[in-house]
């Protein structure tokens, strides 16, 4: 039977949560249609109305049981966006943001990030620390879901998102362009807080629960690791990137 809201098919996304739609409208991002809960004297709902309208949208109010029947994250906040599917970056867009910004480089690079949630909070990190875009490979890692734009909080509708076949090529070609690539994790040589992260830099943070592979840790520059003094050696790959990143921003800030 034939399902009353359509589903993200190859050529929509959809985009969940009430940041998230927002920072797609505060973008630029074309939206085809918003669904909205049917509530009483919600402001939030009703500027997210007025400003997808006003975009061109086609706004459709409907009974939250309906939104949680579309919801693909569980945790839509009332509001449901269609868009066009998202076209991912090249390595190319995201050198040239870099000489854009006139800062030097900073990549990130996940390696098999399987959990979407995960992805999502690394984009937000990455965003946030002024990251110029993310690489992610096409097999064995979360690509660009409802869930990722819910968990990235906006962020990803910023952010340049390359996804290759092969990230050790991805890795040549980013050293090719004058950036250091930094792995994290088992094998590490240096200590995060005494490696210097100013320069051109590429962040590679491995699977939740294998870390970073053979053949990508190979062809890192350097590998770091976070020093920990509790019984716990381990963090969450979104949290070991936020570490990461952030430390990246104090030493370019010099805060």
């Amino acid at each position: 039977m034939r399902e009353k809201f359509e589903k993200t098919t190859e050529n929509t996304h959809m985009i969940e949560g009430r940041n998230a739609v927002h920072e797609a409208l505060r973008a630029g991002r074309v939206l085809d249609k918003v669904f909205l809960a049917r509530t009483e004297d919600d402001g939030m709902l009703g500027f997210l109305g007025a400003k997808a309208k006003e975009a061109g949208a086609v706004v459709v109010r409907c009974d939250k049981r309906k939104l949680d029947q579309m919801s693909e994250t569980g945790a839509h906040q009332g509001v449901i966006a269609y868009a066009a599917a998202r076209e991912y970056a090249s390595i190319e867009d995201i050198l040239a943001r870099a000489e854009e910004s006139g800062r030097p480089p900073l990549v990130v690079i996940c390696d098999e990030i399987s959990d979407p949630h995960n992805l999502g909070a690394i984009i937000r990190s990455a965003e946030a620390a002024g990251a110029h875009g993310v690489i992610i490979p096409k097999r064995h890692n979360a690509g660009l879901t409802a869930v990722v734009e819910k968990a990235s909080a906006g962020a990803l509708e910023h952010m340049l998102i390359a996804r290759v076949p092969n990230l050790v090529a991805a890795m040549e070609k980013l050293k090719d362009n004058g950036i250091w690539i930094y792995g994290t994790g088992l094998g590490a040589t240096s200590n995060l807080f005494e490696t210097d992260l100013t320069g051109a830099c590429a962040i590679v943070i491995g699977s939740e629960g294998d870390g970073i592979g053979r053949l990508v840790g190979e062809k890192c520059d350097f590998m770091m690791e976070i020093p920990m003094i509790g019984q716990i050696q381990s963090l969450n790959a979104s949290a070991a990137a936020a570490v990461v990143l952030f430390e990246t921003v104090r030493q370019r800030t010099g805060k």
